[in-house]
């Protein structure tokens, strides 16, 4: 298979206005796995500008159904669908996430989209409920979705095994539970939310809505034994330096390696 590579296409949180909210691209050889959308069509722009055709993009999954994450896969899932229309797409097009996901993107599109693109999402696109554990395969790889066990919104995690043997988790954007061990432990890549530094905890006040610090985030990669750590859903106001401070307050707990990547930044996996 050709280079696998992680593409970050947005890693701000809901209410970011200098960066795009957090979503990202698995690129496995010639086929894409999209992981939420953001808010809104700027999602379409953050693709265009990291060179990701729609063509390419066959499997999405949404981790939960808060604004920041599911708005944008209706404008993926309407432009799929036209692209549909056109015979510009091959295939069906699989979109995954539990219960409540499915419902709320399938009513926003029935409810929303022109009649000639509801009918199309009928026939050729599918909506695909999992569950807490469920297993399936995406490109070669296989996908493994878990219960992030929130208290503000149902929301799923899931850990990728890749081919080659590497894994991948994404532990959505609250805080890791205890119980979800099994599909985080000696991952190669673990990609966790961190709101803002603790050193900043006091303005951004991330335990006050459920989130993690970037200390947080380095203190669990180092229990869990992961190789890299990975963190976004970030606040927008210190863009300019936070590369380098969320590296080194992460760097104070865990000694692996620490990304904290940029809009549209690739990384090869």
């Amino acid at each position: 298979m050709d280079t696998m590579e992680l593409i970050m296409l947005g890693t701000g949180n809901a209410a970011v206005t200098r960066c795009y909210n957090t979503c990202f691209a698995v690129r496995m050889g010639e086929r894409v796995l999209l992981v939420d959308a953001g808010g809104g069509n700027g999602i379409l722009v953050q693709m265009e500008k990291a060179g990701l055709s729609l063509a390419d993009v066959k499997d999405m999954f949404i981790t939960h159904a808060h604004t920041d994450h599911i708005l944008g896969a209706v404008w993926v899932i309407r432009m799929i669908a036209q692209q549909m229309q056109k015979g510009k797409y091959e295939g069906e097009f699989r979109v995954y996430g539990h219960d409540k996901v499915i419902d709320v993107l399938s009513w926003i599109c029935r409810a929303t989209l022109p009649a000639k693109i509801v009918a199309c999402i009928e026939k050729n696109v599918r909506f695909c409920e999992v569950k807490d554990g469920e297993r399936w395969e995406v490109a070669g790889a296989s996908m493994q979705c878990f219960d992030i066990l929130s208290t503000k919104e149902k929301q799923f995690g899931f850990r990728l095994e890749l081919p080659g043997g590497k894994s991948l988790v994404c532990l959505g954007d609250e805080p890791y539970k205890e119980q979800n061990r099994s599909y985080v432990e000696h991952a190669d890549w673990l990609l966790c939310e961190a709101f803002c530094l603790y050193a900043d905890r006091d303005e951004f006040k991330p335990y006050e809505k459920h989130h993690s610090t970037a200390l947080d985030a380095g203190r669990l990669a180092a229990q869990l034994g992961v190789k890299n750590l990975l963190l976004y859903h970030t606040e927008d106001k210190t863009l300019s330096v936070r590369k380098e401070k969320y590296t080194q307050e992460a760097a104070q707990e865990f000694k692996g390696n620490v990304y904290v990547p940029d809009d549209l930044e690739k990384i090869t996996l």
